[in-house]
């Protein structure tokens, strides 16, 4: 049989040299009854069978994160229940992962099949963004804190990375479709209006953002129980990196940027750090403990504002001012210190300034 195929492709290509007239007839023939099989990716093909109709994805397989790369034969038979759900979200790197691996994969196989869902995924995120700018945490389900404007573990930031590449042609988004350009251009547009709309001011002047914000009022929102409303340690630092990315930054951005890091280094926490100390007897064998270090510096993840004082929450959502006086669940389960800025401040920003701001 393999002997049949060459023999029929060698006929062909003689008839396309000889009968120029017979080319097309030639081709459909041999793509007809001999097609090339397009080159394939394991992730890749179950990210195919798990991409929701909206062309979002969720974070979640049967309630729980998983691996593309993990899955059974069992999970497999599940796949075709799980895509049906109407859970797509950008939390935790949904959605916006699955992008940037498939146009990878597309790259590297030509499976065109790749390509397509990229750009359907894309469209989701499009199509997922509100009238104001921002974006959020789950799509279309609104239940709970879903709806809230979400920068939280930089779930709006990603969205616009991937658009913004899609804007600029670059990272891999070269080769989606054309017509998505324009639409991906108004929709970073729109949500770089809506950061600077959401950055808090405190007795009139700039600081950084909240966590969530009300996707109506553009005020800070409360998510889950110990996220209450604030300014946020983390997640500011990826909305101003973001905005560093700007090509060419106009005065509102470099206010909005020089303000958050005049913030950033004034909410510094210099001489501790955040440690795993032994705990014999806990469930985890350890507990977190902020030690004493002279060549330490952090930042808390939530700030209160107005007094800029570093705040902690168990699930009941009261408000404590010490990591100590929060329980152990809570206190091990949840980054509520980090050294999210340290490159931002040392490095990244004074690159930024010297080339915007001469």
């Amino acid at each position: 049989m393999r002997m049949l195929k060459k023999i029929i492709r060698i006929k062909i290509q003689v008839m396309i040299f000889y009968t120029k007239g017979w080319t097309i007839i030639a081709v459909t023939v041999a793509c007809l009854f001999f097609p090339k099989a397009d080159a394939q990716d394991l992730q890749a093909d179950n990210m195919l069978l798990l991409q929701r109709s909206n062309g979002g994805w969720s974070k979640q397989f049967k309630g729980k994160a998983f691996d593309y790369a993990g899955f059974t034969a069992a999970d497999k038979r599940d796949m075709e229940a799980e895509a049906k759900k109407d859970d797509a979200n950008i939390d935790n790197n949904a959605t916006t992962k699955e992008i940037r691996y498939l146009l990878k994969a597309y790259k590297k196989t030509n499976n065109a099949q790749y390509r397509a869902a990229a750009e359907h995924g894309i469209r989701y995120l499009l199509a997922a963004q509100y009238n104001n700018g921002g974006w959020p945490q789950y799509y279309p389900d609104r239940s709970l804190y879903r709806a809230h404007i979400t920068y939280n573990d930089n779930a709006m930031i990603n969205a616009l990375n991937v658009l913004q590449d899609v804007r600029l042609k670059q990272n891999d988004f070269e080769v989606v479709d054309p017509q998505l350009v324009a639409p991906s251009t108004n929709a970073v547009s729109k949500g770089i209006d809506c950061i600077l709309k959401t950055q808090i001011k405190v007795k009139g002047i700039l600081t950084a953002w909240c966590q969530q914000y009300d996707e109506s009022t553009l005020q800070p929102a409360k998510a889950r129980a110990y996220e209450l409303p604030s300014i946020s340690g983390s997640e500011t630092v990826n909305i101003v990196d973001f905005l560093m990315s700007q090509p060419y930054p106009g005065k509102e951005i470099k206010e909005a940027v020089n303000a958050a890091i005049a913030w950033l280094e004034q909410v510094k926490i210099a001489g501790y750090k955040l440690v795993d100390m032994p705990a014999p007897g806990t469930e985890k064998g350890k507990d977190r403990q902020l030690v004493t270090d002279t060549a330490s510096i952090i930042w808390a993840r939530y700030y209160e504002i107005g007094s800029n004082k570093p705040f902690f929450c168990d699930r009941d959502g009261i408000k404590k001012y010490s990591i100590g006086e929060i329980g152990y669940e809570r206190r091990n389960g949840y980054a509520w210190y980090g050294v999210w800025a340290k490159t931002l401040l040392e490095k990244k920003y004074p690159e930024w300034v010297k080339k915007n701001m001469p």
